[in-house]
């Protein structure tokens, strides 16, 4: 049977937060559709080696890069290193980001407005940028940005930050994408719902997360690899070559805008 996704095969990928969750396993599909690619980790050195590894001994293709999205003006030297490392920039997956904690807005200070807002969004407008350099000198390319149901919905508990700078991403997506669409640059973005990451393994009590589910039809959470499917779609031409600026929702019904 033909790979639905073959146009994907030697494609170069960036993929942004990928050592665990959905990026872990956004870059294992790729790799397993053919396309070569650069697994960006910050702190979790052992689980992208870990990730690369797995995409090795599948018979794919990748390499683990390391820098902190958290700090300003390090994700144009990543975009930069992965174009130059092989020649060229095919697809930029901008899903690095995080919660970093439940609070109370009241409760909340600048610096974890500063420190949200850097990874979830400056991260993003950095990398992006960069990318348009390559994307225009080799004819196209593709961004897909990690949004959020949250983007939507103003978030759960304690995450009204988060939530705010997952609604920015989604803006910047739809904006970035009528700016370049004329140069064969596509730019869509996956909203994920309730996904069972490390990120709410860490962040989202038992109780909390009952909850959540409990706002699901489909009477469940999510996984990462049920999210692989929807940037596999976006970034391959022959599925989805005339859409753009779109947000695809991926949350077992809990919204349907």
């Amino acid at each position: 049977m033909p790979d639905a996704f073959c146009d994907l095969q030697d494609r170069i990928v960036l993929v942004t937060g990928a050592s665990t969750g959905i990026g872990a396993a956004v870059a294992k599909a790729f790799a397993a559709h053919g396309a070569h690619v650069a697994v960006h980790y910050n702190s979790s050195a052992s689980e992208a080696q870990a990730v690369v590894n797995a995409i090795a001994g599948a018979g794919g293709v990748a390499w683990a890069e390391h820098a902190d999205l958290g700090l300003p003006g390090t994700a144009a030297p990543l975009v930069d290193r992965v174009a130059s490392r092989s020649g060229r920039l095919d697809v930029l997956i901008n899903n690095a980001g995080a919660l970093f904690g439940r609070m109370p807005y009241a409760e909340t200070d600048d610096a974890l407005y500063q420190g949200i807002i850097q990874l979830n969004l400056t991260s993003v407008v950095e990398a992006s940028r960069a990318a348009l350099a390559h994307f225009r000198r080799q004819g196209g390319g593709c961004i897909i940005n990690t949004t959020s149901v949250a983007a939507r919905n103003g978030g759960g508990p304690g995450t009204q930050l988060y939530a705010a700078s997952k609604g920015a991403v989604s803006t910047l997506t739809r904006g970035l994408a009528k700016e370049v669409a004329a140069e064969n640059i596509r730019v869509n973005a996956v909203a994920p719902g309730i996904i069972l990451t490390p990120l709410h393994a860490r962040m989202t009590s038992a109780e909390t997360m009952a909850g959540l589910v409990k706002s699901i039809p489909m009477g469940r959470a999510g996984t990462s690899e049920e999210c692989a499917g929807a940037y596999l779609f976006l970034a391959s031409p022959a599925m989805s070559g005339y859409i753009t600026g779109q947000i695809v929702e991926v949350n077992g019904g809990q919204l349907m805008p």
